[in-house]
C-alpha cells in the first residue's frame, strides 16, 4: 500500500515551517547581469579601436577623441557615488532598469552625435550610468543568490568585463572599420535594448535599503575594511591597467616580436579561466585565494622584465597575469558587501570610482615611464603595485577578510 494512503505516520513529520528553504542558485538572472557588464565595458572601451575613424568622420584629431574615454572615466568618479546614495531605498530592479535606459539613451546619442561637445556631454553622462550599474551588480546579486554562494554569484557577474574586453572591443572596432564608426556605438544601443528585455523578463525584484538604516557615504568610506579594500583596488589596478595600457610599446622597447592581437586574446581568455579559478575558491578559502592571486600578479611583471625576448615567456607570463588579475574584482567585491552590510550598495559604488581612478593615474605613470626612455620596465608597475597590494592585504587580512565572515545580503 502506497505511504500516502495510511492514516496516520509512526514517525512525526517535521513541519515545513521549521525546515529553512534555501533559494536556488539563480544562474539565468546572474548572468544577464554579466551581459550587461559586457555591454558597459564594452562602451567604456570603444573608442580606443576606432579613433582614426571618430577623428576624420568629425574633423578634429586623435587627441581630441581620446577624450571619449576620461570623459566616461570622470563621469564615472563624479556621478557613481551620489547616484547610488541617492537611490538606496528605490527596488533594485526599478533602479536597474532606470539606469539601463539611461545608458541607452547616452550611447544612443554618441552614435548619433555631430559634434564633439555633445559627445562628450554623452559620453559623460553614459559613464556616470555605467558606474551607478556597476555599483549596484554585487549588491543586487548578493540579494538574489543564496548566501552559501555569495562568492560563486559575484564571480559569475564578473564574467562580463574580460570577455569584453577580449571579444566586444575587438568586435567594436571591425564594425567602425567595417561600415563606420557610429555603427559601433549603434551595436552597443541595440545590445543595450537586448540586455533591458533579458532584465525585465529573467531578473527578479529586490528590495532596496531600508529608509532607516541609511549612512552617508563619507562614513561608509571610512569603515576599515572598506577603506583598505579601495586601498588594494587602486594599487592593484593602476599595476594592472599602466601595463596594458602600454604594451605595445613595451614590446617595441624590449624587441619582442611576439604578436600584440595574439597577446591580448590571451590576456582575455586566461582572465576568464581567472574568474572561473575565483568562483571554485572564493566562498572557501577567501584569504589564500586573494594573496596567491596578488602575488603571482606581481611575479609576472618580473617575468616579463627578465625575459621579453622568449616569445613562450612572454606568453606564459602574460597567461599567469590574466588568471591572477582575472578574478580581482569578485575577490575583492566579496569584502566590500561583507563590511558594508546595509550599506553594501555604496561600499561597492565606490568600487568603479577606485578603479578609474587608478586608469587615470596609469595613462599619467605609463607616459612618464616612455618619456623617461624606461618604456622596458613598464611591467615593473605590476610588481609595485602587486606588491604593494599584496602587503595591504597581508597588514590588513583579518580586517578585509575576517574568518568565517561571508559576504551579507545587503
Amino acid at each position: 500500500m502506497p505511504a500516502h494512503q495510511f492514516p496516520r505516520s509512526p514517525v512525526p513529520t517535521p513541519s515545513p515551517v521549521s525546515t529553512p528553504v534555501e533559494r536556488p542558485f539563480p544562474r539565468a538572472a546572474l548572468g544577464v547581469l554579466a551581459l550587461l557588464g559586457f555591454t558597459l565595458i564594452s562602451t567604456e572601451t570603444m573608442p580606443a579601436g576606432v579613433l582614426h575613424q571618430i577623428a576624420s568622420g568629425m574633423g578634429t584629431s586623435e587627441g581630441v577623441v581620446g577624450q571619449f574615454v576620461s570623459a566616461y572615466a570622470l563621469g564615472t568618479v563624479l556621478l557613481t557615488v551620489p547616484a547610488i546614495a541617492l537611490t538606496r531605498s528605490w527596488p533594485r530592479k526599478r533602479l536597474l532598469i532606470t539606469g539601463i535606459l539611461a545608458f541607452l539613451l547616452a550611447n544612443t546619442v554618441t552614435a548619433l552625435s555631430g559634434g564633439v561637445t555633445l559627445s562628450l556631454v554623452s559620453r559623460f553622462v553614459a559613464g556616470g550610468c555605467s558606474g551607478t550599474l556597476w555599483g549596484m551588480l554585487a549588491g543586487y546579486a548578493l540579494r538574489i543568490a543564496p548566501p552559501a554562494a555569495a562568492g560563486r554569484a559575484l564571480s559569475l557577474i564578473s564574467v562580463g568585463a574580460p570577455v569584453g574586453i577580449a571579444f566586444g572591443t575587438p568586435l567594436g572596432t571591425w564594425l567602425g572599420t567595417t561600415f563606420g564608426w557610429r555603427w559601433s556605438f549603434a551595436g552597443l544601443s541595440v545590445l543595450a535594448v537586448v540586455v533591458l528585455v533579458l532584465v525585465v523578463a529573467l531578473v527578479p525584484a529586490a528590495d532596496g535599503q531600508s529608509a532607516t538604516s541609511h549612512r552617508p557615504a563619507s562614513q561608509v568610506v571610512r569603515i576599515p575594511a572598506v577603506a583598505l579594500t579601495l586601498v588594494v583596488i587602486v594599487l592593484w589596478m593602476l599595476g594592472n591597467t599602466t601595463t596594458y595600457t602600454y604594451i605595445a610599446p613595451f614590446l617595441r622597447a624590449g624587441g619582442s616580436t611576439v604578436p600584440l592581437e595574439g597577446l591580448l586574446l590571451v590576456f582575455g581568455l586566461a582572465s576568464i579561466v581567472g574568474i572561473a579559478l575565483t568562483a571554485s575558491l572564493i566562498d572557501r578559502a577567501p584569504r589564500a585565494l586573494v594573496l596567491g592571486c596578488a602575488g603571482a600578479f606581481a611575479l609576472s611583471g618580473v617575468v616579463l622584465v627578465l625575459f621579453p625576448h622568449s616569445p613562450v615567456v612572454v606568453h606564459v607570463a602574460v597567461a599567469v597575469w590574466g588568471v591572477a588579475f582575472g578574478g580581482a574584482s569578485p575577490q575583492l567585491q566579496r569584502p566590500l558587501a561583507a563590511a558594508g552590510g546595509e550599506d553594501a550598495d555604496v561600499a561597492n559604488s565606490f568600487l568603479p570610482v577606485a578603479f578609474n581612478v587608478a586608469i587615470f593615474a596609469a595613462g599619467v605613470l605609463g607616459a612618464l615611464v616612455l618619456a623617461s626612455g624606461g618604456g622596458r620596465l613598464l611591467p615593473l608597475a605590476m610588481t609595485a603595485g602587486g606588491g604593494a597590494a599584496f602587503a595591504v592585504l597581508v597588514l590588513g587580512l583579518r580586517t578585509v577578510y575576517p574568518q568565517h565572515a561571508p559576504a551579507r545580503t545587503p
